[in-house]
């Protein structure tokens, strides 16, 4: 049980972090040649301004399905720790 819930709270926040830093990449790549990033289309439009739009609000059912999956790591790994093997 403490190892499922290792990858339970370990893994989901690893894949949360490569998307969006993989997103953010795309992001600097665009602010530095001069452009505006829109996040709706996830393209680099040189002649348009547009809005920020924060991660959570474009991909909610993965962020809290990631972050569901670290509480029931931890939960995991509580009963792991605290329940005798038998």
């Amino acid at each position: 049980m403490l190892r499922l819930g290792l990858l339970l709270l370990i893994l989901p926040g690893v894949a949360l972090m490569g998307v969006f830093w993989s997103e953010q990449s795309l992001v600097n790549e665009c602010l530095s040649a001069r452009g505006s990033f829109n996040y709706s289309a996830a393209l680099c439009d040189m002649e348009r301004s547009h809005p920020f739009i924060p991660f959570a609000v474009r991909y909610p059912l993965f962020v809290n399905l990631t972050m569901l999956a670290s509480v029931a790591g931890f939960c995991c790994c509580l009963f792991g720790l605290y329940v005798r093997r038998r």
